[in-house]
């Protein structure tokens, strides 16, 4: 399918984004995925070619870059000759914008550049053991003295976790409000600042995932974002851009997905012939392509539409919501057209069935998306008093 968003100059950026997947991510994928770690220097390399932080101010090390396009091409190139579980969008898009938004002058010229660099490698702490997508049930906390805070608690499933110089905290500020959140900037090397297990997982093999403690971590008032008591809001801000991405994401999985079955139905033969020819897959391979085409249409108008502000949370939800849920079935369907090959590791396919499954628990589970969206409609407990 032709797609309308993109200029010439997306093209050429879009050109040399595939280069750089192929010549420094490919070649390492089977060793990170082994190691369930990327290598550090990845970023360092993603920065010196502009990848990290485009959206920066040029003073901070950026490009000043505000098109979302740029960075859905890195994702889909990532992904299509990289690996997913190279979260350079986490660093960039996610984590660092929060210093951009909240931070001081001082926080930003101290963090961003180097991180725009990629000397420097963000993460995000939220979830907790006995939390999961409930932001408001932290159990972390932190309390507040003349010079610092002392942060106090435990965070797991952080993404970045191992590699992560700069870890963005949520912690509970005030005890007796479930919103009375402040973010904390905990830096490698504070003294009660630990890394625990690096967690084994389903999929994303190639990705650090970790818990994190903090034990009477002395976190200097300069560390701290925004207003210490409404980190809440913040998250829940940031959370439409992250839905997005997700679903961003999401699509462009499922189209290699398809792509490489495309490919492999057209060569495997059965009964004589190849197993394209039979009905049944020419149908699953008809709906795939039909289904994927739609909701590529909508996520680029959501993308064009984010640009100019405009994309709200329920549409961030819903974007989310239903490009995971294809993914999934996608994938399903391409393992299950693959045969006895798509259960064995040496195919793609089988990686990219296990990577995919956390797209519908990460930035917010499915029943979370379908949470927002049936509030959006005034079908919440309370209006229905």
């Amino acid at each position: 399918m032709h797609r309308l968003i993109f200029d010439p100059e997306h093209e050429a950026f879009r050109d040399s984004v595939r280069r750089f997947m192929q010549a420094e991510v490919a070649p390492n994928v089977d060793r990170w995925r082994e190691q369930g770690c990327c290598d550090r220097d990845i970023f360092r390399k993603a920065g010196e070619i502009g990848l990290l932080l485009m959206w920066a101010d040029e003073r901070y090390g950026g490009a000043g870059e505000q098109d979302f396009r740029y960075e859905q091409i890195v994702y889909e190139e990532n992904i299509r000759h990289g690996d997913i579980g190279l979260f350079l969008t986490l660093h960039s898009r996610i984590v660092a914008p929060y210093l951009e938004r909240l931070g001081s002058d001082e926080q930003k010229r101290r963090l961003l550049a180097p991180a725009a660099r990629g000397e420097k490698i963000l993460a995000i702490a939220m979830t907790e053991p006995g939390s999961g997508s409930d932001l408001a049930g932290l159990k972390s906390h932190a309390q507040k003295f003349d010079d610092h805070w002392l942060l106090n608690g435990s965070k797991t499933y952080v993404s970045n976790g191992i590699n992560a110089d700069i870890v963005i905290v949520a912690a509970r500020t005030v005890p007796d409000s479930r919103h009375g959140i402040g973010l904390f900037i905990v830096e490698r090397g504070m003294a009660g600042f630990e890394r625990g297990r690096k967690l084994a997982k389903m999929g994303l093999d190639a990705q650090d995932t970790a818990e994190l403690f903090f034990k009477d971590v002395k976190v200097p008032k300069s560390n701290v974002l925004g207003d210490p008591v409404k980190g809440f809001a913040y998250l829940a801000d940031g959370l439409v851009e992250e839905r997005l991405l997700a679903a961003c994401q999401s699509l462009a999985h499922a189209q290699l997905a398809f792509e490489l079955t495309l490919e492999f139905v057209k060569e495997r033969r059965a009964f004589g012939k190849p197993i394209g020819a039979l009905q049944n897959t020419r149908f699953k391979m008809a709906r795939m392509r039909a289904q994927l085409d739609a909701q590529q249409i909508w996520v680029d108008a959501l993308v064009m539409q984010h640009n100019a502000g405009q994309v709200s949370a329920e549409a961030a939800a819903a974007a989310k919501l239903l490009t995971s849920e294809l993914e999934g079935a996608v994938m399903d369907d391409c393992v299950q057209l693959h045969g006895g090959a798509g259960y064995m590791e040496e195919y793609r396919i089988s990686r990219m069935y296990r990577d995919a499954r956390v797209s519908r628990i990460y930035a917010g589970t499915s029943e979370i998306m379908l949470e927002i969206i049936g509030r959006s409609l005034g079908l919440d407990e309370r209006s229905q008093r």
